[in-house]
This record gives structure tokens, C-alpha cells and sequence, in this order.
């Protein structure tokens, strides 16, 4: 079986004849960030978006960015020219390979740039008829969580919380109030109004969560961003789950109670289909930043 295409360092490579070294900071220490682009034929959803982002991340942790945005979107056009249809693009950047393993940051490294492509799992149409279930938990990862940073291992326990009960998120509280889920950011809504917790460090600021505030104010949907109280979380009317993989997933059960009606509402439905609307006219533009 072919090995698919895959980019490193500058190169296009079958993915099974790439290596790294054992010394990379990203191997050693997770000193890496990384960026996931979903893209339907062909055409990537709010592609520019992802890279500054990734430019964000990487600032935050003193990474000298080897590439523009423009130079990031021409790369992942020409690994997509090897993988047509829908996929999912991977982005990681470590700090490179220093001479010897130690804490402080090393200067003058080349950094260790890979991506490869999967086929993109969009959402299963009964999970977005029927909702899923998620359970909640304390937030106990770190107060940097607004870097997309490779080491995840925090939100791997979390993530594992729900996977251990048949869940499809873990919800995370700090300090009484909502955060984010452990691959995904949360809405809620109550009363007809939608409220998303604020843009900061406690949660990874989503390209799907910016993306469903515009669809908001031009679909004349209510939307107020500010701390959401655990209160409300539980009280809601709706939960809605949105990261790139999962677009927009209503959130039927929460600690094995139903959520509002035990159904996906009314709200939902609207969001869902403004969401596909953009995906439909980002195909027929063949956008690489809708």
C-alpha cells in the first residue's frame, strides 16, 4: 500500500519515509504548536484564519515563524494536490533540534516543520439529528490554554473522562464557570439568547467559534460574549459543541440529564444551517480563507 504524501522541512515525502530526531524539542518537551484546516473539495475553511492563529501560538511561545501566511497557504495547496476530496490538514512546528536537552530555549534553531493530510470525519448526520452526550468536569489543565500548543496531554485526560462513559466531550469548569471542552468550544443558550464564554486565556480560541459569531449577526441571532456561570451551563436551553472537525453539534445530555428538551432546539437548527450555507458557497468560490 502506497504511503500518502506528507510535507517536511520544505519537502514532499511519503509519510512512512519521514523521521525525526530524538532530540527534538517538540519530542522532548512538546515545545511545538499546531493548527487542524478542514478542507471540502479542495477549498480550505477560513485557511488564512488558521495561520494567524498558528502565527499567535507561536508568538506566545518565542517561535520564530519560518513561513508567511501566503507562503503557508501555497505549501498546503501543493500537499492537497495530492490528497482531492474532503480532508483534514495537520500543521505542527516544533523549535527544532538543539545539541543537547535542556529547559531554556534554545536560539538559533531551525524549526522542525511537518504536515500531513487525512480524510476529513464530518459529523454524523444522527449526531447532528439526535445530539450527543457530554459530560462535565474540572478544568485542572494549565492557564495558557488560549496556544495551540502540541502538548495536550491535559486535554487528553480530559477528553478520556468522556471516552471512559460513552461521551463524546468532556466540559470543563474553572472556578464556577465555563471554559471550553476538551476538543471543542461550548455555547449555551437560554431564553433565545446564545452566550459564548470570552476570548481569552482559559480557552483556545476556535476558528469555528469566530466563524458562528458572524454567522450569528447575519442571521439576526442573539449572541452575547461574557462569563457563562455554571448555573447556566446546566439550566440551558441548548448546548452546542464547535471545533473544525465537529462544525456545530448540539448537546443533548449532560451528566446523563437531558438538556433542555433532550433534543437538538431551534436555535441549533438555524446555526446548523447558516453554517452549511458558508460551507456550500465557500465549495462553490473554491476559497482558501471563507
Amino acid at each position: 500500500m502506497t504511503s500518502p504524501i506528507a510535507h517536511f522541512n520544505g519537502q514532499l515525502l511519503p509519510l512512512d519515509k519521514i523521521s525525526i530526531s530524538p532530540l527534538d524539542r517538540g519530542f522532548i518537551f512538546g515545545d511545538g504548536v499546531y493548527e487542524v484546516i478542514p478542507v471540502y473539495e479542495g477549498a480550505m475553511l477560513r485557511g488564512r484564519e488558521h495561520f494567524e492563529r498558528l502565527q499567535r501560538s507561536m508568538d506566545e511561545i518565542r517561535l520564530v515563524n519560518p513561513h508567511s501566511v501566503e507562503e503557508w497557504l501555497a505549501i498546503t495547496q501543493r500537499l492537497l494536490a495530492h490528497h482531492p476530496g474532503n480532508q483534514s490538514v495537520y500543521i505542527q512546528v516544533t523549535r527544532g533540534v538543539p545539541p543537547k536537552r535542556d529547559h531554556v530555549l534554545p536560539t538559533g534553531l531551525t524549526p522542525t516543520v511537518f504536515m500531513m493530510c487525512y480524510p476529513l470525519a464530518s459529523p454524523a448526520k444522527e449526531a447532528v439529528d439526535n445530539g450527543v452526550a457530554c459530560i462535565t468536569a474540572r478544568d485542572f489543565r494549565w492557564e495558557k490554554c488560549h496556544i495551540k500548543s502540541t502538548s495536550l496531554l491535559g486535554n487528553v485526560l480530559a477528553r478520556q473522562l468522556s471516552a471512559d462513559v460513552g461521551a463524546t466531550e468532556t466540559i470543563m469548569l474553572r472556578d464556577g464557570f465555563l471554559t471550553e471542552a476538551a476538543a471543542s468550544n461550548v455555547f449555551v443558550v437560554k431564553d433565545g439568547v446564545v452566550a459564548a464564554p470570552p476570548r481569552d486565556n482559559l480557552i483556545l480560541l476556535g476558528i469555528t467559534y469566530d466563524l458562528l459569531v458572524g454567522l450569528a449577526a447575519e442571521g439576526a441571532v442573539k449572541l452575547e460574549i461574557r462569563p457563562v456561570p455554571e448555573s447556566e451551563l446546566r439550566s440551558a436551553d441548548e448546548v452546542w459543541l464547535t471545533s473544525s472537525t465537529k462544525e456545530v453539534l448540539a448537546v443533548t445530555t449532560l451528566d446523563g440529564k437531558p438538556v433542555g428538551s433532550g433534543k437538538p432546539g431551534a436555535i441549533f437548527r438555524r446555526m446548523h444551517a447558516l453554517f452549511q450555507e458558508h460551507k456550500a458557497g465557500m465549495r462553490s468560490r473554491g476559497a482558501v480563507a471563507a
